[in-house]
């Protein structure tokens, strides 16, 4: 994302739908579907409670390039049989997470600074039950009905706080009508859903068309990115993407279990990679994209390791 990106002022609405029957064959089972919508606001007053986060915050400052965006979203998690009702003991357990989330995003420089607070619920008020058995019977209709949810995790409030500084292209290049550039990122994420540091990079290639896009939104705990881009009136682009995002993990709610009553839990990894390619498509105010993940084991006894897809859609105004 170029330097002059969020002095544009205009809002972006995105929607990404993350789920394991867009990824490689829909096998219902660990991380198995996520969404979240997200609107962007780079036209807004900065409101006195951003000043406190940025004199709270060294690493994080206000300018004119300062976003203000918030989310909704939902995330399911289940074992690998989910037509069986009792809890597989060296399984995962059900789980879902019903959150909404505001926060802050920067450019200074050549990096950008995002800050994100997450308020919701894990448990049977996240509602997974009730969207994944809708989804199964209406729009998946010969996948298996789930039986397990009575084994979920108990209702528990929901917090998290994160901050991610990214190098926007940190390395880049221009050839052949191309330019290929090298972004990396580091950052952490405090709660009781979440407690990990992260750190990798992504590698893009696009038209040297001067064209600002940023990656694509995602679900945490993946990148979750503005979702930004700028293309002129009746202009198409795109742009390919691909890059490793490593987490060293001292706390996940979805295997480790309740925070402050007993429920199943599983032995987790502490340390989990999410590998990703993907391509874009702009054209005007709309942009299309779709990435594919691979996210290596995440708890011991695991089968297999989580392979998704993600796919979204936003709209500029």
């Amino acid at each position: 994302m170029a330097e002059e990106a969020l002095a544009q002022k205009e809002a972006i609405f995105t929607v990404v739908v993350e789920n394991d029957s867009i990824g490689y064959k829909g096998t219902d089972q660990n991380y198995t579907s996520g969404i979240r919508l997200g609107y962007l606001d780079t036209d807004f007053e900065i409101p006195e409670f951003a000043h406190v986060v940025a004199d709270f915050m060294p690493t994080f400052s206000l300018n004119e390039q300062t976003g203000l965006f918030y989310s909704l979203g939902q995330n399911l998690y289940t074992p690998s049989e989910i037509t069986e009702r009792p809890q597989d003991p060296e399984d995962r357990p059900w789980a879902a997470h019903l959150y909404a989330s505001m926060g802050l995003v920067t450019v200074t420089g050549n990096h950008v600074d995002e800050l994100e607070l997450s308020l919701g619920v894990v448990g049977s008020a996240a509602l997974g039950e009730q969207s994944q058995k809708i989804v199964h019977k209406y729009v998946t209709p010969s996948s298996p009905t789930p039986k397990g949810w009575s084994n979920q995790l108990k209702n528990e409030p929901a917090l998290l706080l994160g901050w991610q500084r990214r190098y926007t292209d940190l390395l880049s290049t221009n050839f052949l009508g191309f330019k290929g550039s090298v972004s990396p990122h580091f950052g952490a994420t405090l709660g009781n859903v979440y407690t990990f540091a992260n750190a990798g990079f992504t590698v893009k290639l696009s038209p040297d068309d001067g064209i600002s896009q940023d990656a694509p939104i995602r679900v945490r705990p993946g990148l979750p990115g503005t979702g930004y881009f700028d293309t002129p009136a009746n202009t198409w682009s795109w742009f390919l993407f691909a890059g490793v995002d490593g987490r060293a993990i001292a706390r996940n709610i979805f295997l480790d279990g309740n925070s402050f009553t007993d429920s199943h839990s599983v032995d987790k990894k502490y340390f989990v990679a999410d590998l990703n390619a993907g391509i874009a498509f702009t054209y005007d105010r709309y942009r299309l994209s779709y990435t594919a993940i691979y996210r290596t084991n995440e708890f011991d006894g695991q089968n297999d390791p989580s392979v998704f897809g993600a796919l979204s859609f936003g709209i500029r105004f």
